[in-house]
């Protein structure tokens, strides 16, 4: 049995890599090659090309690699036409990843899109490309099965695979220990993996600590940093501000466990915040351009994805951008702001309401905790292994697949 995979993202990465894992764990006998990054070639994955090396940002960085991505569409072809090729596996990497259900659909190959782009929130009419491509969608996302359902795609919810990757974690218990017998109490800054997101938010978030810290005496800061390169730079910005933070790097799952509240840049990491049940404000800053294009395009209300899975109903009933201090009848889990300019005064504010309330913060705490309990669970990564096995095998002895769908 040979799969084939195509990962763009480092995220999908470590997913992809722990799915192999599953997946030879189960048929030792099973080849998984393509498209993809280190972990995947570290579990056992014959890598065609590390595309995690083209993960961009936005229109132009795909322009930038826009020879490269045709040139891998064209050697992707070539392999499906010379090898026998029993299913294809996407992940995330969605303007790429068309093109690679195109060109398996070409060869009568099977496509499973294990962590779908999320064309509920932004370009819902992609639910074509969907149907016409895609035969299996493995949904991350509790509301995503009836939403793909409806319009017409084989969906199964598996739960989200980052959890599988949290309830694995090793902590530093010294380092939490030596946190923790600290008086006062914790701040813990998020500013994102990428570099952008680091250069967009970090100083909005040093500015909105700042103000927090002259209200609250006791408040201690710290800075959780995706690489070294992101370390030097918030302590050079810390340093110019004169601002009382400590920064640290490869300890971010430590600080969430010390940390009595977090500000963090909208992604993943919500996710890892609500396993924590740390209450959270969420912030991304975007270029005019892009908050006018969502005004339009954006279907949901929320952008945080806990947030997304607590609420009823996501769907987007205004132009207007969610705002906490307005939230409406359901009130996000996370307060988020998605911004076009620095409001470290608005930020410093969410959160200020916790912590000049202990009360509100042991509320806030509890809405977590019940959220966690109803969508928290590791298994996931089994699962779509599970799922993608079963129907491959189904596939070939022309029985019907032993599984939900």
């Amino acid at each position: 049995m040979r799969i084939f995979f195509s990962v763009g993202e480092p995220s999908g990465d470590l997913h992809a890599s722990n799915l192999i894992h599953h997946l030879r764990q189960n048929r030792p006998d099973i080849e998984c090659v393509g498209f993809g990054g280190p972990k995947m070639a570290a579990a056992g994955c014959c890598l065609l090309y590390d595309l995690t090396q083209l993960a961009v940002m936005f229109l132009a960085g795909a322009l930038k690699n826009l020879k490269k991505f045709i040139s891998l569409i064209g050697d992707a072809d070539r392999y499906f036409a010379a090898h026998s090729v029993d299913a294809v596996v996407l992940i995330d990497f969605s303007g790429f990843n068309w093109w690679m259900a195109r060109k398996a659909k070409k060869h009568g190959i099977p496509v499973f899109y294990y962590g779908v782009p999320q064309v509920w929130a932004w370009g819902p009419w992609r639910i074509k490309k969907l149907r016409r491509f895609v035969d299996h969608i493995l949904c991350k996302l509790p509301f995503e099965v009836e939403w793909f359902s409806r319009r017409g795609c084989q969906a199964t919810y598996i739960g989200h695979p980052y959890f599988d990757q949290l309830f694995s974690q090793e902590y530093d218990e010294e380092f939490i220990k030596q946190h923790q017998q600290t008086s006062g109490r914790s701040l813990v800054l998020l500013p994102g993996s990428r570099d952008l997101e680091v250069e967009r938010h970090l100083e909005m978030m040093l500015d909105a600590s700042t103000l927090l810290q002259q209200r609250h005496s006791d408040l201690s800061v710290m800075v959780a940093c995706y690489n070294q390169k992101h370390l030097e730079q918030a302590e050079c910005l810390a340093d110019q501000k004169q601002c009382d933070v400590s920064c640290f790097v490869s300890r971010t799952p430590e600080l969430m466990r010390v940390a009595d509240v977090c500000l963090a840049c909208s992604g993943s990491v919500s996710l890892e915040l609500l396993f924590h049940r740390k209450p959270t404000v969420i912030v991304y800053k975007a270029k005019w351009v892009v908050m006018f294009l969502q005004s339009i395009f954006l279907r949901c209300k929320y952008i945080t994805l806990v947030n997304l899975i607590a609420c009823r109903d996501i769907r987007r009933r205004s132009i207007r951008v969610y705002q906490p201090e307005n939230p409406g009848p359901e009130p996000a889990p996370m307060p988020e702001f998605l911004t076009r300019v620095d409001c470290p005064e608005r930020l410093a504010r969410a959160l200020d309401d916790w912590l000049q309330d202990p009360q509100r913060l042991q509320q806030k705490t509890q809405e977590l905790n019940a959220i966690a309990e109803r969508y928290v669970a590791a298994g996931a990564t089994g699962r779509a292994a599970e799922y993608l096995l079963a129907n491959i095998e189904c596939r070939q002895t022309g029985s019907r697949p032993n599984v939900a769908a």
